[in-house]
């Protein structure tokens, strides 16, 4: 499917599974610091939608405004931070690298990268809406062998 000329019947037409569809203030910027931070593609970029992909996965950003009639942002606050809770992993991401880059795009490393009992090597990072980002990576097997 090409993401830059799809329709919108079709693409929601091809949804399947679990989908992940994120409301944003602005999705220009979002999608701008998912694509330069964790390597995701963005596509269709504007400022009410984006369609955005990570290692063969699909999900969507959506601005505020498109959900003008839906009774969700009635939920959020108007300022502050939104996405408490709300962890999104990318497996497929090195911590290190990603933490490198976050800050200077607005980004707040939380938690810097760290190896984990789990596997895992991740850091957690939040954008100034609250949204947790966690890049992680499996650790190697001399990692796991340094416990």
């Amino acid at each position: 499917m090409d993401y830059e000329t799809v329709s919108a019947a079709e693409f929601g037409a091809s949804l399947k599974g679990l989908g992940l569809n994120i409301l944003v203030r602005d999705v220009i910027a979002q999608a701008h610091f998912l694509s330069e931070v964790f390597g995701s593609k963005a596509h269709r970029v504007s400022a009410d939608f984006a369609i955005m992909t990570y290692e063969g996965q699909v999900f969507q950003l959506h601005g505020d405004s498109t959900y003008h009639s839906h009774p969700l942002p009635s939920l959020m606050p108007e300022s502050g931070p939104r996405g408490g809770g709300a962890q999104f992993h990318l497996f497929a991401t090195d911590p290190d690298v990603a933490a490198g880059k976050a800050e200077a795009l607005g980004g707040h490393v939380l938690q810097e990268p760290k190896n984990k009992p789990h596997g895992l090597r991740e850091a957690f990072i939040l954008r100034e809406k609250g949204y947790a980002w966690v890049p992680s990576r499996v650790l190697t097997q001399e990692e796991r062998d340094l416990k």
